[in-house]
């Protein structure tokens, strides 16, 4: 059955909409399972499941039938959450006969739960006349059968259903993570790779004769080049192999190939789109051929598709016209195609692909475009041109935004820009609470972009200038002397205030493409300090670049990331003193600057109290602290929702932390997204750290809310939610404080829709 599964998802996932999609699963399951009926039920808006496609019961009543959650033994299935087999369905308590389905002649009945990130959307059914309990072979199949179906029905469910291309869409959320926060609101621009036939973004024709000429000289245009490529190599190939050339030749000629496109232009779509469309049926109908001479065709068929498609892309994206609030959308955006768009149109961006630590996202918390990363489920080639929000607090996507979401949304947009403009009063004023306790605020930089931002907004040091970020920027590692440069202007901003400079932190989800690490597990792999000290070389250079940089200034300190031993302190320590003596006698007039660790693996957690009797100072990186602690990968959509920066054993870890470097008579800040969150900038506070490090956006939120508390009150809420055994309630604890003391515009904004 293995075969049969594969085909069937192979024809759902190139069905041209779930009508179609719903017809292929109802058919061909019920061919492979040799039943007489195969149906599928789907949740609909209110909560019932309604009979969506049979193949067997009465095809009058799809969309007629309708169950709620335990009602019938479709209903059963739904709060079961696991399949229902029986031999005499008749006979169960459960069973409701409805006679519009004429389904009072079978018997037989299996259903399985069609689940989708633990929400039931709907019930695939088989029934048979004949009294049969199906076998465990046939019900693992149905069930696998919509673990893989579950995907695609919950993409399709999002997008509208049947609803077609370019028709009017109800309002859809699509979940990713948070790549820079910030609300937009804007039209949707989709930018897809050339010649790719699956991503080919819907757009509507707006002159059906034009679109028809400029597809009709495409394909001449290719003709020509088929032509031109097949007399330059009839001396160098077979006449079977020139034949593939005729065979190109005679599929551009086909008059009902041609005439298909037309046909879907004359009825609204573009030609890339319309010829995308048609050359994939056609690959599909290839593929699912038996003669393998045939299936190979499938191949030409694609390729052939590209070549055209390439041609009417190339005019398209020379006309691109980008709207006043762009919401640039991709399957994987990328720095440069951030350089096409005009900065004053661009509102937002939305990334199937990466994670909050990839290029893109690094640049757009540079330039303050809120940003959603790793939207997985979003159909981003059927959005162009419509209405889009981007939620960057939440990594939330909302397309075609009903009236009362956007108004919400538009509400918190206005509240964010009074509440910049309020906030630029605190520049210059300490970070201090009503009863003078004082916390110095640092920021997180990685582009002198970052620079300017953060002095304008009062940051009174670097507590974790991100190295990485020049060497991701280039096509090869920097020299030392370009090192040297660009450490310099860090440090000469910010003097004499300390700049902390992380060691060079590759791996994981941040890769070099010209020094790729191949690895199934990247996080637990060859990453940060583990890296640079089998390369020695490049840490030495770098260690090099960062000294000779704070001549004349003194405000280096030198962070080492993910360390989980001593050793690997003791080893960098080593080095750094070597390149330190090799400068005094070079003649540079150099100190020593300051090292301290990371910590952000449960291993430094509990080595912290030796740590600190080995290093300057201790930085928490409590975004990677977070994610290893609780076993979730935070850039990962399906288990986003796990990743509590306020869970209980999180907060306890910190402050574990916190006494271990003051026993030891040394400073401890933290450096990961949580010291920017108000709510927990109280809580931190109140456990001791002695710096908070931000980026520079929240900066001035956070000094707000310090400014609006008493220290007192902050340990007492530091008492009361360390007692708590639930993220979720202390985080609600603390916006209740929040609320309480007047702070309200500072919680991250929670919205109220169902979606």
């Amino acid at each position: 059955m293995l075969n049969s599964l594969r085909s069937i998802v192979q024809e759902v996932n190139a069905a041209r909409d779930m009508k179609s999609a719903l017809a292929i699963i109802v058919s061909r399951v019920k061919e492979v399972m040799k039943t007489q009926v195969c149906s599928v039920y789907l949740r609909d808006s209110k909560g019932d499941y309604v009979l969506m496609a049979t193949d067997g019961l009465n095809a009058n009543s799809v969309g007629k039938v309708r169950l709620a959650a335990g009602e019938g033994l479709v209903g059963r299935v739904v709060v079961r959450e696991e399949p229902i087999n029986l031999e005499h369905a008749e006979a169960h308590p459960s069973y409701q006969y409805f006679p519009e389905t004429g389904e009072e002649r079978y018997s037989s009945f299996l259903g399985v739960p069609i689940i989708h990130h633990r929400k039931v959307l709907g019930v695939l059914v088989v029934q048979q006349v004949e009294q049969r309990r199906f076998d465990e072979g046939e019900e693992a199949f149905l069930v696998t059968m919509s673990a893989q179906l579950a995907g695609v029905i919950a993409h399709a469910e999002a997008t509208g259903g049947v609803v077609p291309p370019g028709a009017k869409a109800s309002q859809a959320k699509f979940l990713g993570v948070s790549g820079a926060s910030g609300i937009a609101i804007g039209e949707a621009v989709v930018l897809t790779p050339t010649a790719d036939l699956r991503s080919v973004p819907y757009q509507a024709c707006k002159d059906v004769e034009a679109e028809i000429a400029f597809f009709q000289r495409s394909l001449l245009a290719v003709r020509e080049d088929i032509k031109s490529l097949g007399e330059q190599l009839r001396a160098r190939i077979n006449r079977e192999e020139q034949a593939l050339f005729d065979a190109y030749l005679a599929m551009l000629d086909d008059a009902s190939l041609a005439r298909e496109v037309m046909d879907r232009i004359r009825k609204g779509a573009s030609a890339p789109y319309a010829w995308s469309e048609v050359i994939l049926e056609h690959e599909t109908i290839f593929n699912s051929m038996n003669d393998p001479y045939l299936r190979e065709r499938a191949t030409d068929v694609r390729d052939l598709g590209r070549r055209v498609l390439a041609y009417l892309q190339e005019s398209n994206q020379k006309a691109r016209v980008y709207p006043d609030k762009t919401i640039l959308i991709g399957e994987e955006l990328t720095a440069s195609m951030l350089g096409e768009i005009p900065k004053e149109k661009l509102a937002g961006l939305v990334s199937v692909l990466g994670s909050s630590n990839s290029h893109v996202a690094i640049l757009a918390r540079a330039m303050d475009i809120p940003t959603v990363m790793g939207a997985v489920d979003l159909p981003y080639s059927q959005i162009n041109g419509r209405p889009i929000i981007v939620d960057g607090y939440k990594g939330a996507v909302y397309c075609d935004p009903n009236a009362q979401l956007r108004k919400h949304y538009k509400a918190i947009y206005l509240e964010e820009q009074a509440l910049v403009k309020g906030l630029e009063a605190l520049k210059n004023l300490p970070c201090e609470t009503q009863d003078r306790y004082r916390l110095p605020l640092h920021v997180n930089t990685g582009l002198m972009a970052d620079v300017v931002r953060s002095l304008e907004r009062g940051a009174e040091g670097v507590g974790l200038y991100r190295t990485e970020v020049p060497f991701l920027l280039r096509d090869r590692f920097p020299s030392e002397e370009e090192q040297r440069a660009i450490y310099r202007e860090q440090l000469e901003a910010f003097a004499p205030h300390s700049v902390t400079m992380r060691t060079l932190d590759i791996g994981g989800d941040k890769a070099l493409p010209y020094f790729p690490i191949q690895e199934d597990n990247p996080f637990l792999g060859w990453r940060g300090i583990r890296v640079t000290l089998d390369h020695p070389e490049i840490f030495l250079a770098q260690i090099r670049a960062m000294i000779k940089a704070s001549e004349g200034l003194d405000n280096l300190r030198i962070l080492l990331p993910m360390i989980t031993n001593m050793q690997e302190v003791d080893a960098s320590r080593a080095l750094i003193r070597r390149v330190y003596k090799e400068l005094l006698e070079e003649g540079f007039k150099v100190r020593l600057p300051q090292v301290g660790v990371m910590i952000e693996v449960p291993a430094a957690v509990y080595l912290a109290p030796e740590l600190s009797r080995r290093v300057d100072f201790l930085s928490v990186g409590s975004n990677d602290l977070t994610q290893y602690l609780l076993a979730v990968d935070r850039n990962n959509a399906q288990v986003a929702d796990l990743y509590q920066a306020f869970h209980p054993a999180v907060l306890r870890a910190l402050q574990y932390i916190v006494y271990a470097a003051h026993d030891a008579g040394i400073s401890v800040s933290i450096c990961g997204e949580l010291a920017g969150d108000p709510g927990a900038a109280i809580l931190l506070m109140a456990m001791g750290f002695d710096v908070l490090s931000m980026n520079a956006t929240n900066l001035p939120k956070v000094k707000s809310v310090i400014r609006g508390i008493t220290f007192d009150r902050a340990k007492q809420l530091l008492a009361e939610v360390m007692s708590m055994s639930n993220g979720d309630q202390i985080r609600d604890h603390i916006a209740r404080e929040l609320r309480d003391t007047g702070l309200t515009r500072l919680i991250r904004p929670v919205t109220s829709d169902s979606n």
